[in-house]
């Protein structure tokens, strides 16, 4: 499994449907795919959402990232991460 950050843009529509029903749904869809939302933060700037999560590879999080456009309306874009730690362990 490894980490993936999923920022989210809301459109129009999508606000006017939050809700912490389709926040449930979301970790459900998360699930299906074989994934698992770690946490999820709303931010200003950029994107509105982010996505902690934690997905076995990239076809998954491309899954769960379709699903959750189709359910919410909002767009996704998806980064894997590695810790700090593993990071400094990395040699070139």
């Amino acid at each position: 499994m490894a980490i993936y950050f999923m920022y989210g843009k809301y459109s129009k529509e999508a606000l006017e449907g939050i809700s912490a029903e389709r926040t449930r749904k979301a970790a459900d869809i998360i699930a299906k795919a074989g994934g698992k939302l770690l946490s999820a933060y709303a931010l200003l700037g950029k994107y509105d959402i982010v996505a902690i999560t934690d997905f076995p590879g990239v076809a998954e999080v491309m899954k769960a990232s379709i699903a959750l456009t189709k359910l919410t309306g909002i767009g996704f874009t998806g980064f894997p991460a590695i810790t700090v730690e593993e990071f400094d362990k990395i040699k070139g």
